[in-house]
């Protein structure tokens, strides 16, 4: 196993103070074992994260404190990653940062130099970059304020999908949604909230559940819809007895990080199929190009494609097929019935 960017800076010049060490947002692969685990503190917004460090035996925080150190790891979002940092120099002397390059840490580099007059020490190993240096004021402009109005009127805010508002794709199964639903709803990776607050616009609904394992998303959808009927669920959509429901909409997520993963739509049709009351009905977006109907035809009776471009698909399934349980999964011969809008 190769050595960690972390524990090669400690053996060649990072000299970490005594006390305790607040790590931000640890992707669950990250290798931690430089550091001693009784002092860490693991700060993540992102559930199943947070559940895989919480279950390793780590101490979990939802809000950081001041601590000696802070260990930054960078996600994706550059104005995310810039959030990051604020907070932990308002929380420590010394502020640690570990990314890769495909994440933007050498930009994320190069603007803490300016700020800090070059006064940054680092090391670069394994196409990626660790870097550290003196917290404290500086980076007061980069801190996260929380969800902000966009100009469609909706509640975003960086580090979540579709954080510029809407995206077209949830739009698109908004519309295409029936005139009424289901009783019993509930929005599987819920993102802001566009798709709920369709489903809420329909007739029918008497309540929803909004399922979102990125807090930071979860606390826009909470802004972005305020109908009683709602429940929100900070949760791993994939994972865990829900429901009974009558209908579930979607957008499953298809990505970890910049990779591409089906299979992340995949669990999630699953679960939702599990959660559905035998008459339930499923609607859902996807890429053109995801391979959905296969499954879908394996845990649904009735499949059908009701709209979409060249780009996306609205698949809707109905009927779900309970497999009983140690059964080996059905093989599907159903196709896609496709329907024209």
């Amino acid at each position: 196993m190769s050595r960690s960017r972390l524990a090669t800076a400690l053996e060649e010049g990072l000299s970490l103070p005594e006390g305790q060490v607040l790590v931000l947002r640890p992707p669950q692969a990250m290798d931690l074992s430089a550091l001693p685990r009784e002092r860490l503190l693991i700060e993540h917004t992102f559930r199943p994260d947070r559940d895989a460090w919480a279950g390793a035996g780590y101490r979990i925080v939802d809000e950081g404190q001041p601590v000696p150190a802070v260990l930054v790891c960078v996600p994706r979002s550059k104005a995310l990653a810039r959030g990051l940092v604020a907070e932990a120099a308002r929380l420590a002397p010394l502020v640690i940062v570990d990314g890769q390059r495909t994440d933007g840490v050498d930009a994320l580099w190069r603007d803490v130099r300016d700020r800090r007059d070059d006064a940054v020490e680092g090391l670069t190993q394994g196409h990626g970059r660790l870097f550290w240096f003196a917290g404290g004021a500086g980076f007061e402009d980069w801190a996260l304020g929380g969800p902000v109005k966009g100009p469609d009127g909706l509640f975003a805010q960086p580090g979540v999908f579709s954080a510029d508002g809407a995206d077209r794709a949830s739009l698109m199964l908004a519309e295409a949604l029936p005139a009424k639903l289901p009783r019993r709803m509930a929005d599987f990776g819920v993102g802001i909230g566009v798709l709920a607050l369709a489903a809420l616009a329909r007739e029918g609904v008497e309540s929803i559940d909004l399922i979102e394992a990125e807090r930071l998303a979860l606390d826009c959808a909470r802004a972005n819809v305020t109908d009683p009927r709602a429940r929100f669920l900070w949760e791993d959509a994939r994972v865990g007895l829900r429901g009974p429901y009558d209908g579930v909409v979607m957008n499953p997520p298809f990505h970890v990080g910049r990779r591409p993963d089906p299979e992340l739509g995949v669990a999630f049709i699953k679960a939702a199929a599990k959660a559905l009351t035998p008459s339930g009905q499923l609607w859902l977006v996807a890429n053109r190009h995801l391979p959905y109907e296969t499954v879908l035809g394996e845990t649904f009776r009735n499949v059908a494609e009701i709209g979409g471009d060249a780009g996306f698909k609205l698949l809707h399934a109905a009927q779900p097929l309970k497999a009983k349980p140690g059964a080996p999964p059905r093989p599907s011969g159903r196709s896609v019935t496709r329907t024209r809008r």
